[in-house]
């Protein structure tokens, strides 16, 4: 059995974002071989009860790396920078780490696997003599800025002074290219990743979403007799969501029959002035933050998902959506636009807010006015789980670290 060391700061069962992602690798993995997981202690409790319920658990050795609580709502804060200055640190103590383990125990493999973004690849990478893996890793290489429209001044000029910062970070970190020549693969987390490897390190990088899906029994709810066109929207209410985008689409069809229900926490008093400004709020539904079940249960009742997003990594809950027999239409980029194919959904390019509303807006009705088309699409969605599915991706990774191994 194949022995590997894992780093994941982030990592914790019964959630969603980077500490589930890395959780449901491990649990995945852990089925194939041996693992040695370095992470942060937020969720020691919730990980060692977890252990005691998992067959693979005997698999999964944890080895535990805490911060402050102080540090930890700045890794929280999603755009706190101050956080990157003390993720550093934690690094290279989990490097520190790493060393001692592969002293007393025999490792395959070396597994950056968390968190996903390129501007961090740790420090397994100098430990010689032992291959290693960094990925699935998130480098896109900037915001799409046409998008910013209504951000507020703010927000644009953070966003650009971002991208700028990330084209100097992309061309000139000495640590990331460091890491990238010494890995033995790179994996990228979406597309756009791919294309960004291969223009600043010139270097071929698999792709391998960084998030998968469990396959679900959910009987097919028979759909094509109702009046309403039920969409579906879910997501936090910030710019990068773009739920204005969303709504501009559905009142431009000008289609009384499809109603958009809006799922999500944040400031939605903007929004529901929009929707007055729009004549559209009979045409809205506002749940607000609901429980992860009531969303489940949304899907299920809903014709499509329309997720607006322009900068994502793999988000969870398309392939939640996916899991739910719900066609999916979205923009052609981040992970969705690898996950979502024309089987299980439709995808704009992205251009710019007023293209992005017509195109949108063309789409809506014609799924309005063709029921058949979300019917097959719904069906397709059981096979797509398949091909997504976390055992998938796991028998995928465990076919790379395998042939690394050869060579």
């Amino acid at each position: 059995m194949l022995s590997i060391l894992i780093n994941a700061y982030a990592c914790s069962p019964g959630m969603g974002s980077e500490p589930g992602m890395a959780w449901n690798w491990c649990v995945n993995l852990a089925k194939h071989c041996e693992l040695h997981i370095i992470t942060e202690g937020e969720f020691r409790e919730q990980i060692e009860a977890a252990l005691k319920t998992l067959p693979q658990g005997k698999n999964m050795h944890f080895y535990y790396n805490p911060v402050s609580d102080e540090i930890r709502k700045m890794c929280w804060n999603q755009g706190d920078w101050r956080f990157y200055k003390y993720y550093k640190a934690w690094q290279w103590k989990t490097y520190e780490m790493a060393k001692d383990i592969c002293r007393n125990t025999h490792i395959d493999i070396l597994h950056q696997l968390n968190m996903i973004g390129f501007r961090e690849p740790g420090y397994l990478w100098k430990i010689e003599g032992i291959p290693f893996v960094w990925g699935p890793v998130d480098a896109k290489e900037k915001f799409p800025t046409a998008y910013l429209k209504g951000a507020g001044i703010k927000t644009e000029l953070f966003m650009r002074l971002k991208n700028f910062l990330t084209g100097i970070q992309l061309r000139h970190s000495k640590r990331v290219r460091q890491a990238v020549q010494r890995a033995s693969v790179v994996i990228s987390a979406s597309s756009n990743s791919q294309d960004t490897f291969k223009k600043y390190f010139q270097t071929a990088s698999p792709l391998l979403n960084e998030t998968g899906c469990y396959v679900h029994e959910h009987p097919f709810a028979e759909k094509t007799y109702k009046e309403s066109l039920d969409v579906l929207w879910v997501g936090k209410m910030d710019f990068r969501k773009q739920l204005g985008l969303a709504m501009r689409s559905v009142a431009k069809t000008g289609n009384p029959n499809i109603k958009l229900h809006i799922v999500g926490g944040g400031n939605s008093a903007p929004y529901q002035a929009l929707a007055q400004t729009l004549c559209l709020t009979k045409q809205c539904e506002w749940h607000g933050a609901v429980s992860h079940d009531e969303v489940q249960r949304l899907m299920q009742e809903s014709d499509l998902f329309l997720f607006t997003s322009v900068a994502e990594g793999t988000p969870h809950v398309v392939l939640e959506a996916i899991g739910n027999n719900l066609p999916v239409l979205c923009f052609n980029t981040c992970g969705q636009g690898d996950t979502v194919n024309e089987k299980v959904g439709y995808k704009i390019r992205l251009t710019n807010p007023k293209q992005s509303v017509n195109d949108f807006t063309e789409a809506l009705n014609r799924f309005e006015k063709n029921r058949d088309l979300l019917k097959g699409m719904s069906s397709n969605c059981k096979d797509r789980q398949k091909e997504l599915s976390w055992d998938s991706k796991a028998q995928q990774m465990i076919g790379l670290y395998k042939r690394i191994l050869q060579k």
